[in-house]
């Protein structure tokens, strides 16, 4: 479960952890920040908005998306209704709690069931059980995608997703076909006019609770803290928090990271060491730092998407400005061997996807990848740090590198990155899920029987910044 534009989509991974409260209580609290804290004493699933500066959240895919076999997007769940309650569920139930406004359905099928279809879980137990006031959305064309081939019979898609109890329907194109089917099945006795009334009167208590009737038009009062360093310096933070340590170096006595800090009694200089490389396809890529869902549905490749830093860049910001920091995206092993480097810092991951691109059945690094980690590795002392939305395959070369660091996606703020890497913070970061040694155990759970993992679920060491006097 996801809130705005948070996704459980993992390709090929899937872990069941939504029954931990501290979990569901994490992944929800996003809502009082976009709709603000819910007074007391309100009465449970009313949506609240706590005026003008505060927007609607979104609680989503509801319900059980992040299930699928194979974790294949669009797929079905298959787990009987105790299970899809006590794993799938709970997010929604400390949503509604906290007064989230809209609820949208998912793409996917609940024991062959498409969701969009699916009155018994839609009202039955999200509107009726769990007392939910705010309106149900579609997904992106998802009534179409209730037969398959998708569209292939509209009007029974409109009449069983809108009797499943669907308020509002996403239909980003032929709005006139919706228009004219949905009219006829009202006027036709189809679909009962109080399921009109109902899907009418929640958008408007919505609609209402958000005060568009008293201020219809955006408040653009906060427009200039859009992309403001305050802004930045706190994704910084979340950077430097989210960072993985899973390897430093061979054993606990001699360790990688942090890198050498140079130091004063007075105060901290910068890092110094003679000559450093860095190399990977995602070392100087803002683009692939972000990944997909970002200014653009898929993301891109390269540094015009928006501004930030990349690791790159900020690696030339940390270490000192006498430190030679020479960057190849994919050197061979002659020249690692041949140029004396102290170190390497290797930054390799996936390429940008969102929903079904991200399909995978490998979970590869994208290429070449690989060929650097072990031409780069092979060579010098090094560090990995992979960009990726999810565990990918990393064991085969795991015995070439000296320290593994998961940074997932850092966005614009590359420079959390480097602040870790060399000691200006700790890493303190764990990992959300398990992370497997090939993609055959998948899926692989907590309390599996044979649970044999690379890196446990919630497995990450800690570093303590040490200051290195010259």
């Amino acid at each position: 479960m996801g809130l705005l534009l948070l996704d459980p989509r993992w390709g090929r991974c899937y872990e069941s952890y939504s029954e931990d409260p501290k979990i569901v209580q994490a992944m929800t609290e996003l809502i009082p920040g976009l709709q603000g804290d819910i007074p007391a004493g309100s009465p449970k699933g009313v949506p609240y908005v706590a005026g003008k500066t505060k927007v609607a959240a979104c609680a989503k895919h509801f319900v059980g998306d992040g299930g699928t076999i194979n974790g294949v997007n669009e797929n079905n769940t298959i787990i009987d209704r105790h299970g899809l309650l006590a794993i799938h569920m709970p997010a929604y139930y400390n949503s509604i709690i906290k007064g989230v406004s809209t609820v949208m359905v998912s793409y996917s099928s609940w024991n062959g069931i498409k969701m969009h279809a699916n009155q018994e879980l839609v009202t039955g137990f999200l509107k009726n059980t769990l007392q939910f006031r705010g309106f149900v959305i579609t997904d992106w064309e998802g009534l179409d995608r209730i037969t398959s081939p998708p569209h292939a019979n509209y009007s029974y898609s409109v009449e069983v997703g809108i009797k499943a109890g669907i308020d509002m329907v996403m239909v980003p194109y032929n709005y006139i076909e919706f228009i004219d089917d949905l009219t006829f099945q009202v006027k036709n006795n189809i679909i009962p006019m109080s399921r009109i009334d109902d899907a009418v009167r929640r958008i408007l208590r919505v609609k209402f609770v958000m005060g568009l009737f008293e201020n219809p038009l955006a408040d653009d009062s906060l427009v200039d803290q859009l992309g403001s360093q305050e802004h930045r310096e706190l994704a910084r933070e979340a950077v430097r928090k989210s960072l993985v340590l899973l390897k430093n170096g061979d054993s606990t006595e001699v360790p990688l990271l942090p890198l050498p800090k140079k130091t004063s009694k007075i105060l901290p200089l910068p890092k110094k060491t003679s000559k450093i490389l860095v190399a990977g396809s995602h070392a100087d890529n803002l683009g692939y730092q972000c990944g997909g869902w970002t200014i653009e549905w898929q993301g891109l490749s390269g540094n015009d998407l928006t501004r930030g830093t990349t690791i790159l860049n900020a690696i030339k910001n940390t270490v000192d400005q006498q430190t030679e920091v020479v960057y190849q995206e994919n050197p061979d092993a002659n020249f690692v061997k041949s140029n004396n480097f102290s170190y390497a810092i290797v930054v390799v991951g996936e390429h940008p996807y969102a929903e079904t691109n991200g399909d995978s059945m490998n979970l590869n690094i994208a290429d070449p990848g690989p060929n650097t980690i072990t031409n780069v590795c092979g060579a010098v002392e090094c560090v990995v740090v992979v960009i990726s939305g999810r565990p990918v395959v990393i064991q085969p070369y795991l015995s070439y590198i000296d320290a593994l660091v998961a940074a997932w996606l850092p966005g614009t703020e590359g420079q959390g990155v480097a602040d870790v890497l060399f000691g200006d913070y700790d890493f303190t970061g764990k990992l959300p899920r398990t992370w497997f040694k090939t993609v055959d155990q998948l899926p692989m759970n907590v309390g599996d029987p044979h649970y044999d993992p690379l890196f446990p679920f919630g497995f990450g060491l800690t570093t303590k910044s040490r200051q290195t006097s010259y």
